[in-house]
């Protein structure tokens, strides 16, 4: 039922929204002009990146099963999945919201919500940024922040695992 609903609700978003752009082509085609080649410079420059995103999908579906993500970043993994969520998440490179789909498709096979959250937490460290941080800060005070950030992390992991464990599977009931 709940699925039903959720349909229901696109298809309200998507005539709003449709509406919304004829009420703005009709009052002001200027405006509506400007936004259709605002989308499409967006979209020109998005796509390759959302390919990548897809492409990853793709591969983590064909050679990455449930059974496997469970095992190595489900609730119950070790040690190895913080580090791995710590280091993965500060690798990473690219707009953040790129990163969504993969990391719901992962939890849909059975990635808990923490190392998600460290992923995304240590998306802030970057390695390339680091000289010129310790440039202008001192070695110091990098280290010190990002052995704190790191820490931080993991803090803010466990805490999104407790507040979700309420929860069902894919977040439903957060509504």
């Amino acid at each position: 039922m709940k699925k039903f609903y959720q349909k229901i609700e696109d298809y309200v978003f998507i005539i709003i929204a449709t509406l919304v752009y004829l009420i703005i082509l009709l009052s002001n085609r200027a405006l509506f002009v400007g936004g259709l080649e605002s989308f499409w410079k967006l979209f020109v420059d998005v796509f390759p990146v959302i390919l990548i995103v897809f492409l990853c999908i793709f591969i983590t579906n064909l050679f990455i099963n449930e059974r496997q993500i469970a095992r190595y970043f489900g609730e119950r993994s070790g040690w190895g999945a913080w580090f791995l969520a710590i280091a993965l998440g500060i690798i990473s490179a690219g707009p953040i919201y790129v990163w969504y789909p993969l990391l719901a498709d992962l939890r849909d096979k059975g990635m808990a919500n923490s190392y998600i959250a460290v992923f995304l937490y240590n998306r802030a460290i970057k390695p390339q940024l680091l000289p010129i941080m310790v440039y202008y800060f001192g070695w110091v005070f990098v280290i010190v922040l990002t052995f704190y950030m790191i820490i931080a992390s993991v803090i803010n992991g466990i805490i999104v695992n407790k507040l979700m464990l309420p929860h069902h599977k894919n977040g439903e009931g957060t509504s």
